[in-house]
């Protein structure tokens, strides 16, 4: 029997992981490659805050997963990971319910030569009090629609009712990280488009868009050259920026910080943080830290079973000479580990060593919607470059055609390119519905 490589996860690593391998050891028959997801479909965990603030159609933009399997020799499981039995080499897969919360697929079992744990990250609230009833989070395309939803039924309400343009919405972003920042400019990007539709009982100086940073700045885990250009333009386009404000509780309509402010907020997002699903926490005797994550060494194996991997922002990996210090939870480690596992795995069957895993930073990009954008490419020729505006907006759009030609190969990346350049003439420049 070949080897049994199961990939649980279907993010932009597992499912390019899972690419790579159908192209090579799938399609010559020397593994069979299972692609596990709790979802029928993939959109780009960086587009969620365009889902959010409708700039993207997410049903337009996601991949099949079955498609994706059949074109690239891999098989495609749909399931949630509940539990692990090392000893077994088995997996559980709780059971599947359809939309009446009738059992679709019961509780199974998949057995395994290889495990590769990709399962990604979710947004870490802190136990703030009020959070997870009252603020929505950015971890899904569900939840971005969810966004996206109530975002469009205050306009409608105002449409409806036929008001003097003085009616306002009030939107509070918890987290000034790249998500947080992003999702400001996109928003405000938004108001402009609605009431260009028509929606303009709501005017676009009527969104009252606050950012909330507990750190002194935004952008903490990014250069500072990079994070004071981004907070300026923020302020050009009337976004309030808070920041050394930590937000310790949430009610129904307001933030409360530590420090006593009290900012009122119809639509709260908590964009701070980030931890690893909880099922993750020391299961079956793997070691995990405070946050989750998987613990793994170099070679991305974990730490107590050579048969299992782990990679992304669900594992903790080492960054040698960095004063223990973890690779960042970041699209382009993720990436640059998908790849090689790609390599790892086929010299695994082969019985060869694995090789060792470290970080490059390549540079960081942030997108402030089509207002624009700032980041630094970084390279062993040209150092740290700084990019700001047109130049950094093609380097920031160029990011997401790369992980589409990672999936789907340069031809066809090519002519969906070409379909979305027609696409914009016959459609809605703002999904509104």
């Amino acid at each position: 029997m070949s080897h049994r490589i199961l990939i649980v996860g279907g993010g932009a690593g597992g499912l390019e992981l899972a690419t790579r391998l159908g192209r090579t050891l799938g399609k010559r028959g020397q593994a069979q490659i299972t692609l596990i997801d709790a979802n029928l479909t993939h959109i780009w965990k960086p587009l969620l805050h365009e889902v959010a603030a409708g700039s993207l159609n997410s049903s337009e933009d996601e991949l099949n997963y079955v498609a994706q399997a059949k074109w690239n020799h891999f098989e495609f499981q749909l399931g949630r990971m509940c539990g692990l039995d090392r000893a077994a080499r088995e997996i559980t897969l709780a059971a599947t319910l359809d939309e009446q919360g009738e059992v679709l697929m019961p509780e199974r079992r998949l057995g395994y030569d290889s495990l590769v744990i990709a399962v990604g990250s979710t947004t870490n609230d802190f136990g703030t009090a009020g959070a997870a009833e009252h603020c929505l989070f950015l971890d899904t395309r569900a939840q971005a629609e969810r966004f996206h939803q109530q975002l469009l039924n205050h306009y409608m309400r105002a449409h409806a009712g036929q008001g003097d343009s003085t009616e306002q919405i009030s939107v509070a972003i918890v987290g000034a990280g790249a998500t947080g920042v992003e999702l400001a400019a996109e928003l405000h990007h938004a108001a402009h488009e609605l009431a260009a539709y028509g929606l303009d009982s709501i005017r676009p100086e009527n969104m009252r868009i606050t950012l909330i940073e507990a750190g002194p700045r935004v952008l903490p885990a990014l250069p500072e050259r990079i994070g004071k250009p981004v907070h300026q333009t923020l302020e050009k386009l009337g976004v309030t920026v808070l920041t050394g404000a930590a937000v310790s509780q949430v009610t129904r309509d307001a933030l409360h910080t530590a420090q006593g402010q009290v900012i009122p907020a119809s639509l709260k997002v908590w964009a701070a943080g980030i931890r690893a699903p909880g099922f993750l926490k020391d299961i079956d005797g793997l070691e995990s830290n405070r946050i989750n994550q998987l613990q793994v060494r170099p070679t991305l194996q974990t730490t107590r079973d050579d048969a299992i991997f782990a990679f992304g922002d669900c594992a903790a990996c080492p960054q040698p000479g960095e004063d223990g210090r973890n690779v960042p939870p970041r699209a382009q480690a993720a990436h640059q580990q998908a790849s090689m596992l790609a390599k790892s795995l086929k010299l695994r069957i082969e019985g060869k060593p694995l090789p060792e895993y470290r970080y490059r930073d390549y540079g960081s990009l942030i997108s402030l919607s089509t207002f624009s954008a700032v980041g630094n490419l970084m390279g062993n020729l040209t150092g740290s470059v700084m990019l700001e505006g047109w130049l950094a907006r093609m380097f920031y759009v160029s990011l997401y055609r790369m992980h589409q030609i990672a999936l789907y190969g340069m031809t066809r990346t090519l002519l969906m390119m070409l379909s979305d350049r027609i696409g914009r003439s016959t459609e809605p420049r703002l999904k509104l519905h």
